[in-house]
């Protein structure tokens, strides 16, 4: 069984995004780039699941510029077997993404598509939903743990309130939680000899998918802050001043 894990290449999760003075989006020159945290965990449970002899071939696939080749030496460092980055200069929403990964994926036909459950950059949570409707397949999506049996996959997924289990037949579409493993250390080794790997390049117009935007992105702010706290000597003013300042009835 084939696994298409897809990559994106955002912001790492370790530095403090600034708005650009316009007020257009956040500023990213200069900004140490990274893997989405969640798409790690996607290509660590690929890995896992073709160390136990379940999957033959993990095929990493990021969509952007040339850029993008950064995030997928990542994964091929810690241990994919080939890479593909579809090249777009335009900024793609996730619409377009699922578009332009359901035409790899009819190329590759892969067993299971994995991704991250959201990017950390836009907090969309979109793509892999949108993906599995187009390609008409089962999905599992806030996954913490997956068991592969046969055709079959059984899936442990995030819902309010605690877990949820289903089963889903191959072909399908899983989005990775933080809580699904432990992304593996990449050695220094592992990443040099990424370095030498071949990428497949496909410019995306090639696939004849329509990627125009369907949101405009209006402006981006800061959050408000938030108002001093105060402290109260006693339950009974802690009471009063709810009544007083949040309408309670109590």
């Amino acid at each position: 069984m084939k696994i298409l894990v897809a990559v994106k290449r955002v912001v790492d999760y370790n530095i403090k995004v600034h708005i650009k003075p316009d007020g257009s989006n956040v500023e990213i020159d200069g900004v140490k780039m990274s893997v989405n945290p969640f798409d790690e965990n996607a290509i660590e449970e690929a890995l896992k699941l073709k160390e136990k002899g379940i999957a033959s071939e993990v095929v990493v696939v990021s969509l952007g510029t040339a850029a993008n080749q950064d995030v997928l030496r990542q994964g091929l460092a810690m241990g994919a077997d080939r890479a593909v980055l579809i090249e777009s200069e335009e900024e793609l929403q996730p619409l377009a993404v699922a578009k332009l990964l359901k035409a790899l994926a009819e190329r590759e036909q892969p067993g299971l598509i994995m991704l991250g459950k959201q990017a950390v950059d836009d907090d969309a949570g979109q793509t892999g939903q949108m993906l599995a409707a187009l390609l008409n397949y089962p999905q599992a999506t806030y996954v913490s743990a997956i068991t592969i049996n046969g055709n079959e996959v059984v899936a442990t997924r995030e819902v309010d309130g605690g877990t949820e289990t289903i089963s889903l037949n191959l072909p399908a579409v899983i989005t990775a939680d933080l809580r699904l493993n432990q992304p593996r250390f990449v050695k220094l080794p592992n990443l040099m000899m990424a370095r030498k790997k071949p990428i497949e390049a496909i410019k995306a117009a090639d696939f004849g998918v329509d990627t125009k935007p369907r949101l405009q992105l209006l402006k981006v702010s800061e959050p408000p802050a938030r108002k001093a706290g105060i402290k109260v000597s006693s339950v009974q003013e802690l009471l009063t001043k709810l009544r007083e300042h949040e309408g309670i009835q109590l």
